[in-house]
């Protein structure tokens, strides 16, 4: 995932936006796409270990916390870096650090919340699932074409792109 803030926030990275927050408690929000998201358990946790007093303004969905945070309403959001890191490259929005725990290959350029906030990491992952009693054959077999199409280059270079670390290994 991605920190990105409006453009008109004067922090150019995640320390001086500490400071901004901490200047001014309660002066600050950021959105997610609901309660109990990843994004808002980004939010909260950024705010426990920073320390800081910033709203979170839930949405019904990412496209309308994004809308906004672009429009200014909100001052920040966690989000994914396939959303919003064209917006950020565009100057809609302004990227501040990735939540990985290292810096991501599809902005090598950006430091990690970590770098400013020792210990901060919010991840998310994917994973396909199958009914409780799925045969060990089927499971296998499902798992072996699912890693064969992660080491599809094409698809590797597309999931790479998007910040996604591509892992693929046992069911």
């Amino acid at each position: 995932n991605i920190m990105v803030v409006h453009p008109s926030l004067s922090a150019a990275s995640v320390g001086e936006l500490v400071a901004l927050a901490k200047a001014k408690p309660g002066a600050f929000s950021f959105a997610s796409p609901g309660n109990g998201s990843a994004a808002h358990l980004s939010g909260e946790l950024f705010k426990a270990m920073a320390g800081l007093d910033i709203v979170h303004v839930p949405y019904r969905g990412g496209p309308p916390a994004l809308n906004d945070l672009m429009a200014g309403r909100v001052s920040m959001y966690f989000s994914a870096i396939s959303f919003t890191l064209p917006l950020a490259r565009s100057g809609k929005l302004k990227a501040l650090a990735v939540t990985g725990s290292k810096r991501s290959p599809a902005a090598p350029d950006l430091p990690t919340v970590a770098e400013a906030i020792p210990g901060y990491e919010a991840t998310t992952w994917y994973g396909v699932f199958a009914p409780a009693g799925t045969p060990k054959k089927i499971v296998g077999h499902l798992n072996d074409e699912i890693v064969k199409a992660l080491r599809v280059p094409k698809v590797r270079d597309v999931l790479t792109a998007s910040g996604a670390e591509i892992v693929g290994d046992t069911p």
